[in-house]
């Protein structure tokens, strides 16, 4: 029992003063390795295993084409079709951002992706129509999170390496998840809208969204050669993330002719660092997983749950509710490679499809891009709408609460997740 004490002992000290998670699970890891005797290779070992999949190699791909996409006026033309589908109702532009974060996460994987590439556009358009600064940034950083529920998904990739599950079912799963965060982020949208008084302001004339459409085509195509290659069995998802690439390099090249060097070199510089910081998460995480498994954590964590109660429901009420908030202070691919290994038996024991409890953690996760300390999307939605994370956190409160809602629909519901990929025989 001297190695979960040193283990976690080692990780909570770090973490409150002030070390990088990435810093704090790798010290923590090889710590107790040391104290153990082991050799240091060992750990390296274990840790280069967990980056050494082909899986992963999508890692890299979707963030190059979210990137891309943007220099090469794709993300654009998606939010300027959100914005005319939406319309002139109460809260138009608000339903225009979600649309677009919808559209825009079929495209890039990544919740803090997709809150730029809308909120860059959105934020200044509904302050300039009467919305709220901070509501602006709020709803755009609420809605961004959908980027990761909304196949594909990086986070999903990386739940499917660790718990060795089909990552082309998670993304099937993961279909009708997001389309009821999305409606739910739209019900609150128009209710508060509607109290607030927020409008569009644009009625646009007959044959706005056809022409929309014409001059978004390729755009609108981009998730339908990703989705539909993956999903009809054309290519599996890591080689999709390629095929994204190459599609955005044609259209902004030829098609568009918009992605310029700059633009290409500014988006291989974000690839880059955004590579490289998950990858050394999930090189420090898996190190820290394996000790907890070594020392069968999950089956005392496991045994503990069972022995306070029996009940499902009451353990999936306790499960979400400690998910999200390990999701306000732990980074989402952090959160997923750490609570994989410790609760995915615990929840299989218990008789829960592998596939619906990804799922559920994503969409937890999803919720820790919008609440902070860390919510990474509410300081991007900050900096763009220049307001405090403290006013957007207020007006989050209400997208938040809607967001857990649709969680517990999910969790106790479980058809919800599993119906999409039974239906296509995954």
């Amino acid at each position: 029992m001297t190695a979960p004490f040193i283990l976690f002992g080692m990780f909570f000290f770090l973490l409150v003063i002030g070390a990088p998670i990435v810093v704090a699970l790798g010290a923590s890891a090889l710590t107790v390795y040391l104290a153990a005797g082991d050799d240091f290779v060992s750990l390296v070992q274990t840790a280069w295993n967990a980056v050494d999949s082909f899986p992963i190699m999508a890692l890299p791909a979707f963030i190059l084409s979210g990137a891309l996409m943007q220099s090469a006026g794709i993300s654009r033309r998606l939010v300027h079709i959100a914005e005319v589908m939406a319309g002139p109702m109460a809260g138009g532009l608000g339903f225009s951002a979600i649309l677009a974060s919808m559209f825009f996460g079929a495209i890039s994987g990544s919740g803090p992706a997709t809150t730029a590439a809308v909120g860059m556009l959105m934020i200044p358009a509904m302050v300039d129509r009467g919305y709220g600064r901070s509501y602006s940034a709020a709803l755009t950083a609420s809605s961004g999170g959908l980027g990761v529920v909304i196949p594909p998904s990086i986070p999903m990739v990386i739940y499917g390496v660790t718990a060795s599950e089909s990552i082309t079912k998670l993304f099937m799963a993961g279909i009708l998840p997001g389309i009821m965060l999305a409606g739910g982020l739209m019900i609150a949208n128009y209710v508060i809208s509607k109290k607030k008084g927020y409008v569009s302001g644009n009625i646009h004339p007959p044959g706005a969204l056809r022409k929309a459409c014409k001059d978004g085509i390729w755009a609108i195509l981009a998730p339908v050669v990703i989705l539909g290659g993956i999903y009809s069995g054309l290519f599996t998802p890591t080689e999709a993330a390629v095929v994204s690439v190459f599609y955005t390099l044609f259209i902004g090249i030829f098609v568009h002719k918009e992605l310029k060097l700059d633009g290409f070199k500014e988006s291989l510089n974000s690839t880059t660092w955004l590579t490289g910081r998950v990858l050394i998460i999930m090189f420090t995480a898996t190190a820290f997983g394996r000790i907890l498994v070594e020392n069968d954590i999950p089956g005392m964590i496991a045994q503990s749950m069972l022995e306070m109660t029996g009940s499902l429901a009451l353990i999936w009420i306790i499960v979400i509710v400690f998910l999200i908030f390990v999701g306000m202070f732990l980074e989402t691919l952090a959160t997923i490679m750490i609570v994989t290994p410790v609760l995915l038996p615990v929840m299989v024991s218990l008789g829960v499809d592998p596939i619906h409890f990804g799922i559920v953690l994503v969409c937890c996760c999803e919720i820790g891009f919008s609440t902070p300390p860390l919510g990474e999307n509410m300081f991007i939605g900050s900096s763009i709408a220049k307001v405090s994370i403290e006013e957007i956190s207020a007006k989050a409160i209400p997208f938040v609460l809607v967001e857990i809602f649709v969680v517990v629909l999910l969790a106790f519901f479980p058809e919800l997740v599993l119906w999409l990929p039974e239906l296509f025989g995954y």
